[in-house]
C-alpha cells in the first residue's frame, strides 16, 4: 500500500476531479472569447440512442450556456445526417460541428468524420487534422498562424497529466515526457491511438493495449524526431503494467475491472471509460487517481470551437490581402 510518510494507516492516493482541471482552462478559453468579440455557435448532431451520448450533448449544452457560447443540438434521424453535416458546413452562421458518437459503426462513422468541413471541426477528426497530428506537424500553415485542431478526449487527457505534473515543463516541448512510460488500454481510432501518438511525441515509452495485443509507441530515433513510430511486441498486460509510471484505461464495458495488483506502488492512474475501469482498491496503489475527465474533455471543445472561428478569420484575412 502507499502511504503517507510517517503514518502508515492513510493511503498517499491523491484523487483529482476533472472540474478542478477545467476551470484553468475555462480561464483561457473565456481570453480567447473576449478576443473573438462574439458568441459562436456550435451545433451538436445526435443521431442515436445511446445513453451517454445524450448525457455528452446535455454537458456540452451546459458548459456552453455557462460560458457565452451558443449551442444548438439538432436531433436527426441517422439516415440524413449526411445531408444535414453538409448543410451546417455551409452556414456561415455556425461556427462549428460536433457529431455524438456511434452512429452507424466504424467504417460508416468515419465516413461521416470526414464530411465535416476541417474549418468547422471541433472534435479534431478529419482527415487534415490526424495527419498532423501523427506527423506531429502543429500549425496549419507556414506562418504558423493557424494551429491545428487535436482530438477532444486525447487532449483533455494530455492537459490532465499536465495538470498533475507528469510533464516535466523544465524540458523542451517535444521531450516533457522523456523518461516516462505509459500503458493505454484502449486503440481506439477516436481516443486510444491517437492518445498513444501524442504521448510518444511529447516523448514518453507508450504501451498501447486493446484485445488483440500490445503495440509500442516511440517518438523515433534520429535528428529529426519529429513523429512517433509504432513497434509490434508479443508483451502481455502483466509484462507493461509493473513498470508503467502512469496507466490510462478507457473500456466501455461495465465488467471490465483493471488488475490493479499489477500497478506499481505510486503509478498514475486515469480513467476515461464512462465506466468505472479501476476498482476502489486502486487507492492503495496509486499516488494519483483520476477518476473521469468528461468536465475536461467538454471544456477542450469549447477551446477549439474557438480556434477553428479564429482559424477561419486569419484564413480569410490571409486571401483579402492576397487579393489587393
Amino acid at each position: 500500500m502507499t502511504t503517507v510518510a510517517g503514518d502508515p494507516t492513510l493511503p498517499a492516493c491523491k484523487v483529482v476531479y476533472a472540474s478542478t482541471v477545467a476551470e484553468g482552462i475555462l480561464e483561457e478559453v473565456k481570453v480567447s472569447m473576449e478576443r473573438l468579440g462574439r458568441a459562436p455557435l456550435l451545433v451538436g448532431f445526435l443521431a442515436n440512442a445511446d445513453p451517454a451520448a445524450r448525457m455528452y450533448a446535455s454537458w456540452t449544452g451546459k458548459t456552453c450556456l455557462q460560458n457565452g457560447v451558443r449551442f444548438e443540438l439538432r436531433e436527426v434521424d441517422r439516415d440524413d445526417l449526411e445531408e444535414k453535416i453538409i448543410a451546417a458546413n455551409m452556414d456561415d452562421a455556425v461556427g462549428g460541428i460536433i457529431v455524438y458518437y456511434p452512429v452507424f459503426g466504424s467504417s460508416q462513422d468515419a465516413y461521416l468524420q470526414q464530411i465535416t468541413s476541417k474549418e468547422k471541426d471541433v472534435e479534431g477528426l478529419s482527415h487534415a487534422y490526424l495527419f498532423n497530428m501523427y506527423q506531429n506537424i502543429r500549425f496549419l500553415d507556414p506562418e504558423k498562424l493557424q494551429k491545428s485542431i487535436l482530438p477532444c478526449t486525447p487532449l483533455a487527457i494530455v492537459k490532465i497529466l499536465e495538470h498533475i505534473s507528469v510533464y516535466n515543463s523544465i524540458l523542451p516541448y517535444g521531450n516533457r515526457l522523456f523518461g516516462k512510460t505509459v500503458t493505454v488500454v484502449n486503440r481506439s481510432e477516436i481516443v486510444g491511438r491517437p492518445l498513444a501518438a501524442l504521448l510518444a511525441n511529447d516523448g514518453a515509452n507508450v504501451y498501447s493495449v486493446d484485445i488483440n495485443n500490445v503495440q509500442y509507441f516511440t517518438r523515433g530515433a534520429g535528428i529529426r524526431k519529429r513523429q512517433h513510430q509504432v513497434h509490434g511486441t508479443e508483451l502481455k498486460l502483466e509484462d507493461v503494467v509493473p513498470k508503467s509510471d502512469v496507466v490510462i484505461t478507457g473500456v466501455p464495458s461495465k465488467e471490465y475491472k483493471f488488475p490493479v495488483g499489477l500497478l506499481k506502488d505510486g503509478a498514475i492512474c486515469v480513467n476515461f471509460s464512462s465506466e468505472k475501469n479501476f476498482g476502489p482498491e486502486v487507492k492503495e496503489k496509486a499516488s494519483i487517481y483520476v477518476p473521469a475527465i468528461g468536465k475536461v474533455t467538454i471544456v477542450i471543445l469549447l477551446r477549439n470551437l474557438v480556434r477553428v472561428v479564429e482559424n477561419r478569420e486569419r484564413r480569410k484575412a490571409a486571401a483579402d490581402k492576397e487579393s489587393l
